[in-house]
């Protein structure tokens, strides 16, 4: 068993060319154990090493030194050390040991919590996700954990510069799940409903062998999302896993009575439920997201009177949207009109609303580059869809998995004349 100061003359003189760095991860992992049997003395020699040229090597230190509990008067020395090598770090080096740099990562994640201070987490994070990342297409594990910290300090939209990113490398079923979940939850803070149910969507149709807690829980917001944005709740798609389209519902029932009571358009109903449900919804940390249901039944009925009307009053909205007041009415119309869910105008003297066509021409400068972009993104989509189906019917284990379940002989590829004339 090396000494500690041993393994630091290792760092210092085998972090040059890629060779020596090869021999040096070797050398470290044959460390491990000594390193975590001295974790305590470790922060000392953190200050002998460069976290950019000895990225590697600092990197089996502070995983050793976080794996035992720093004592409160420490932590800022702690997180320092962590930020410091974050920032400055090798991404080649990390890649080599991408286990290891995502404990320290999580240790880091956990302590800023533990201080409550997630927001100052949220940079650090950003910037171990791109280093980590071979691609902006991979998904890795700290994806979750930068969502979290978005989330618990409330700044939503640093959420979106990863979500943002099409991802189409996943290693563990678990990063995947939380991702989307997380990233519905980012996405219904800054009330962009549809990303946020696109999100929710791609939890509870992931392929599952078990029901998970993710997926219940995604399964409560998406049926909440479904009705603020639709309505109404969709059925499950096809290729759900037969897992989840058996047991969700039984899982969220609250819920679904919820959705069949907005289906009646009676507000009192809806709101009883919403009453006998309330500990429920608050336990779940979803009333918020229901009482938006509440106020989306009054824009649903507004949005009807649209399809039917061209001009109506104030107080002929309030009584069919059944608002108690012609001063909620308008309080709710200039809502949506802000929201661009209905174009309408307001004659405030006589207390007439008009209602009219999108005014969207679809012939700007903006929306010709908008449409432009959206073509060119599923161009990018479609050539990397075909790739990835091209490399998936070369795999070994896929062909072995479909030759198994495939029956030996299917004469109808091979015989092109119809049986019915044999």
């Amino acid at each position: 068993m090396e000494s500690v100061e041993a393994v630091v003359a290792h760092i210092q003189g085998l972090s040059g060319s890629q060779e020596e760095v090869a021999h040096l991860h070797s050398l470290l992992k044959q460390s491990e154990d000594a390193l975590r049997s001295q974790a305590a003395r470790l922060g000392a020699f953190l200050h002998q090493l460069d976290p950019s040229v000895h990225s590697l090597g600092y990197l089996f230190l502070l995983e050793a030194y976080s794996s035992d509990p720093v004592c409160r008067e420490q932590d800022g020395d702690f997180l320092l050390s962590i930020l410091e090598f974050i920032n400055s770090c090798s991404a080649e080096q990390i890649r080599l040991a991408p286990e290891k740099f995502i404990s320290v990562c999580k240790s880091f994640k956990d302590k800023v919590m533990q201080l409550q201070v997630p927001i100052q987490g949220i940079v650090p994070l950003r910037t171990a996700i791109r280093k980590l990342q071979a691609s902006s297409e991979q998904l890795t594990t700290l994806h979750s954990d930068y969502l979290l910290l978005c989330l618990l300090a409330k700044c939503y939209k640093a959420g979106l510069s990863i979500l943002d990113d099409d991802i189409f490398e996943v290693d563990q079923p678990r990063d995947l799940f939380l991702y989307c979940y997380y990233g519905g939850m980012v996405n219904i803070g800054l009330k962009r409903y549809r990303k946020a149910w696109e999100c929710l969507h791609n939890v509870i149709t992931a392929p599952m062998a078990t029901l998970n807690a993710i997926a219940v829980e995604a399964y409560k917001k998406y049926i909440l999302v479904s009705i603020i944005l639709n309505g109404q709740v969709p059925s499950f798609p096809k290729y759900t896993s037969s897992t989840a389209q058996r047991n969700l519902k039984s899982h969220t029932q609250p819920y679904i009575d919820l959705a069949n009571c907005y289906a009646t358009g009676t507000f009192s109903e809806l709101e009883g439920c919403i009453q006998t449900n309330l500990e429920k919804f608050q336990a779940d940390s979803n009333l918020g997201l229901v009482k938006q249901v509440l106020s989306s039944l009054y824009k649903g009925n507004i949005q009807r009177l649209t399809q039917t009307y061209l001009t109506l009053s104030l107080q002929d909205i309030a009584n069919a949207a059944q608002l108690k007041t012609p001063r909620e009415a308008e309080m709710h119309v200039l809502q949506m009109i802000q929201d661009g869910e209905i174009f309408a105008t307001i004659n405030q003297k006589d207390g007439m609303v008009s209602f009219h066509e999108d005014p969207e021409q679809y012939k700007t400068c903006g929306m010709i580059e908008h449409i432009d972009s959206s073509i060119q993104r599923l161009m990018a989509l479609s050539k990397k869809l075909g790739s990835l189906d091209e490399h998936m019917s070369c795999d070994p284990a896929y062909l072995t998995r479909i030759g198994k379940e495939r029956p030996r002989f299917d004469f109808d590829e091979f015989d092109s004349v119809p049986h019915k004339f044999l």
